[in-house]
């Protein structure tokens, strides 16, 4: 089964919490802290593999989650990292994020590998904050919790020439003559249900990907037809081939515009990709009069072929050379918005503050929840250590511009305080 789109869960593993410890030893005088750091959490990461050619592995929404690092023992013994989590993916996996619906990972280059969640990192044990001015700290840092998102995978077929058209029209019939590929074959509409790729051989040393892309009809961007679950395999071709049936009590004008709108419309500027037109089933009688009614009518230059006779297939694939010698990399859907532009205005907060009703306020950040999941509140010290920290960045500042009162409920995350001026 062909599939080429679906959604998963991946989470990291937490890190591991950093020990709080102190030797006891026989012989060891003031022997000190000993708390080990915890281990990193095992992170997500996908690898392209050339053998896998469907997403099939993911038809239903999976979790994809690695293992926590392991807690900081006593003795300055550090935590296991966690075990990261491989995922095999096909060559040609876009990864998106699906709340952003921002393009993550393009992964065209076979065992190609990226980091899709990265794994927390361990906590320090108390050893960690030993110094001249407290030789026995009573504080450790817990491990920073892992990633958890979904993620859309589009598995989007790397060939240099795609074959486009209505249904019917000879895709795959040609595919088969020109390469080993086996495509089903029949003469009635929607007989290839999945894209079909053949290695085309040419002059005994050059080769190039061609694929049979399936089910484009008229309104096929709105999903009519097979047309939406196929149209964007098309993003990678180089050079595009459009066929166009000759055969009689057919309207090559009107299947020609039609085939033409459905890529307007899916976008990405398809009209402008490399196109060769093709005239399909040349030995159909009256082929030749409708063939150059056709090329006048457009005022383009046509090939004919027949799949019967195999005349015009040497010249097409010929052509098909010279395009792809000069055709550039196409740019994917949602390409040009792939890299995030640092705004410093809105980057460079630590930390907001939310009234979330009367008397009952929240601090909010990135920055800020990420330095209080790493305090371990748990000793008077760290919790110390927390106010100490929320009092440096102008929390208490911020709250009185705000116009808190002394009694107010202030939270961060799950710990709650009591603001007092």
């Amino acid at each position: 089964m062909f599939i080429d789109r679906c959604v998963v869960e991946v989470r990291s593993g937490k890190g591991g919490n950093g020990r709080i410890a102190f030797l006891h030893e026989k012989y060891v005088a003031k022997g000190g802290p000993s708390g080990g750091n915890g281990g990193r959490g095992g992170s997500v990461v996908f690898v392209t593999d050339p053998t896998i050619n469907s997403l099939f592995a993911f038809r239903h929404s999976k979790v994809l989650a690695a293992k926590d690092g392991e807690n900081g023992d006593i003795k300055n013994r550090y935590g296991r990292q966690g075990e990261d989590c491989i995922v095999k993916v096909p060559v040609g996996t876009v990864v998106i994020d699906e709340k952003s619906k921002e393009v993550l990972f393009d992964l065209s280059e076979p065992k190609e590998k990226v980091v899709v969640a990265k794994g927390g990192r361990g906590g320090r044990g108390n050893a960690a904050f030993k110094n001249d001015r407290n030789r026995v700290p009573n504080i450790a840092e817990n491990g920073l919790p892992g990633i958890k998102k979904r993620l859309i995978l589009e598995l989007k077929l790397i060939a240099d020439v795609g074959l486009v058209g209505l249904p019917s029209v000879g895709k795959s019939t040609l595919l088969s003559i020109v390469s080993d590929a086996r495509p089903a074959i029949a003469d009635y509409p929607f007989t290839t249900l999945s894209p079909n790729l053949g290695v085309v051989k040419y002059h005994d040393y050059e080769s190039f990907v061609m694929a049979d892309l399936p089910g484009l009809i008229e309104d096929a961007h709105k999903g009519k037809g097979l047309g939406l679950e196929f149209l964007r395999h098309i993003e990678r071709c180089r050079v595009i081939i459009h066929l166009v049936s000759m055969e009689a009590n057919s309207d090559p004008l009107k299947a020609y515009k039609t085939i033409n709108n459905e890529l307007k419309k899916y976008d990405l500027n398809l009209l402008k990709r490399p196109t060769i037109i093709v005239a399909s089933k040349m030995d159909e009688e009256g082929a030749e009069e409708r063939k150059a009614a056709f090329a006048k009518a457009i005022k383009k230059p046509v090939i004919g072929i027949s799949a019967l006779t195999n005349d015009g297939v040497k010249e097409l694939l010929n052509k098909c050379m010279e395009t792809l010698a000069n055709a550039p990399k196409p740019l994917l859907k949602g390409e040009a918005k792939k890299h995030k532009v640092y705004d410093a205005r809105k980057d460079a907060g630590i930390f907001n503050i939310v009234k979330e009703k009367e008397h009952t306020w929240r601090i909010v950040g990135d920055s800020v929840t990420r330095t209080y999941s790493l305090i371990n509140i748990s000793t008077d010290e760290g919790l110390l250590r927390l106010l100490s920290y929320l009092r440096k960045i102008g929390v208490d500042d911020e709250l009185e511009k705000m116009g808190a009162k002394d009694g107010d409920t202030v939270y961060l995350m799950d710990f709650a305080f009591e603001y007092t001026r």
